[in-house]
């Protein structure tokens, strides 16, 4: 089915972009396979080169490219090239990285050399979400491809533009021919690609659904996969916290691009002591957001992804507040065109609510209020989700012993969750499992070999 994009700010229909036939995938495919054979045998001086060089076409081209996101997607262009310098990092970090991670380890043994060895797989296919069209692809590919493996992009429906920019950012870039490519297709045409005899493993940033389904039918297939799944960040905010500055830095990481980030806070657990100061702080910050036009250049919070997607959002802030959630600010569709939805506070939220039990993909911040900290670890861990988490206390020894006490993949003392090339991310439990980035996202999709000479 071949539809058109859809502008989220304004609502008007753009380019369409044909989606492959199943010959088409196929010799794709095999297009992939055979640069595998050549990609391989480069050193990781000649891939570091190429990388550098993706990263010089990604700063080059960044204000265009952040303006393809705003079309598609509708993040605010200020947000998109900070996006696209992203990116660039984590080419230059693997780059530069690549081959102290992926040396041989010796390893002393009887034998009189034995060793740890790390090579590619293969292709690797890679089912990317709209949120961050280009960070999600590029922190999945600068590791797998800097390790010799060749990737494939199934991109999600909406940003087809993003997919193809991403395909010639590599070949703009001097990749040899297959090493990344761009195959537009739905849903139904995953299974097929992970049923190819080519792709040896999946990674995905996605919804649970769709991470059920792919590892699923990878496993049915026994070939791996990295999930990077949802999230209900919990942030507890202790009864010595300064409540103004964590609701600074609360909001922050809230309304990371208009609040439709995985690791973005989502459940804010405040002791009673200093709830109503932390959640007015929260608001008055929620309020001095300037939503609008994603193409000028102030404007802080632009339009959600899709209409389906923020009317979804309005009906789990009615569905709380029917349950009982107090509506401080926002929770109203504003008239006209375009998928805006206005920065939300929700208050006295509580379990049995959506704004607790559901991951809220949206501008809407959920503080929960509880007794001590003891029942805050209780509330925060009380969740199907466990992929980033945070504590805000002027005592850092009480916030680090908490924060290992979270049940999460990263956990974090007065700052907010965010990704780094330098450290490992993803989650536990139904965020999913595998991790990118850092020395331990390179050595996902790689055969770690034993080699044993006597």
């Amino acid at each position: 089915m071949n539809t058109p994009t859809v502008n989220p700010a304004t609502g008007e229909a753009g380019r369409v972009y044909p989606e492959v036939t199943p010959s088409e995938r196929a010799a794709l495919l095999a297009c992939a396979a055979a640069a595998f054979e050549s990609w391989r045998l480069l050193s990781l001086g000649e891939r570091a080169a190429r990388f550098k060089s993706a990263g010089e076409v990604l700063r080059r081209g960044a204000r265009e490219l952040a303006v393809l996101i705003a079309a598609e997607m509708g993040k605010p262009v200020t947000q998109g090239r900070k996006e696209i310098e992203k990116c660039a990092l984590v080419c230059d970090y693997y780059a530069e990285h690549a081959e102290k991670f992926l040396s041989p380890e010796p390893v002393k043994t009887e034998a009189s050399k034995s060793y740890v060895a790390f090579e590619p797989l293969g292709t690797v296919l890679a089912v990317m979400p709209w949120n961050f069209p280009f960070w999600q692809v590029f922190r999945a590919a600068a590791p797998a491809m800097m390790a010799g493996n060749t990737m494939v992009l199934k991109h999600a429906i909406n940003v087809p533009g993003c997919a193809v920019a991403i395909e010639k950012v590599f070949i703009d870039a001097g990749f040899p021919e297959g090493a990344f490519l761009n195959i537009h297709t739905d849903n139904a045409g995953v299974a097929a690609i992970i049923e190819h005899p080519a792709v040896k493993a999946v990674t995905l940033t996605g919804s649970v659904a769709a991470g059920r389904a792919v590892a699923s039918k990878a496993g049915s297939m026994l070939k791996k996969t990295v999930l990077e799944l949802g999230g209900s960040d919990p942030y507890l905010i202790l009864a010595d916290a300064d409540p103004k500055e964590a609701a600074f830095v609360c909001g922050q990481s809230r309304m990371i691009n208009s609040g439709q980030s995985c690791v973005a806070a989502k459940r804010f657990i405040v002791e009673e002591k200093v709830y109503d100061a932390f959640t007015q702080g929260l608001a008055d910050y929620m309020k001095a957001l300037k939503m609008g036009n994603p193409l000028e250049e102030g404007t802080e919070v632009g339009p959600l992804a899709r209409l389906d997607l923020r009317d979804g959002v309005h009906r789990q802030v009615e569905e709380s507040v029917r349950k009982g959630a107090r509506l401080v600010t926002g929770g109203k569709r504003p008239e006209g065109p375009g998928a805006f939805y206005p920065p939300t506070v929700l208050a006295d939220v509580k379990k049995g609510m959506p704004a607790f039990d559901e991951e809220v993909f949206g501008p809407v911040a959920s503080v929960i209020k509880v007794r001590d900290e003891n029942e805050a670890v209780r509330t925060a861990n009380d969740s199907v989700f466990g992929l980033g988490s945070a504590v805000f206390t002027r005592d850092v020894k009480k916030g680090e012993r908490i924060a290992r006490e979270l049940k999460a993949g990263i956990a974090c003392v007065n700052a907010y969750v965010q990704s780094d090339p330098r450290l490992p991310f993803g989650g536990v439990e139904q965020s999913g499992y595998g991790r990118e980035l850092g020395i331990f996202g390179i050595r996902e999709f790689v055969n770690i070999k034993t080699v044993y000479v006597k």
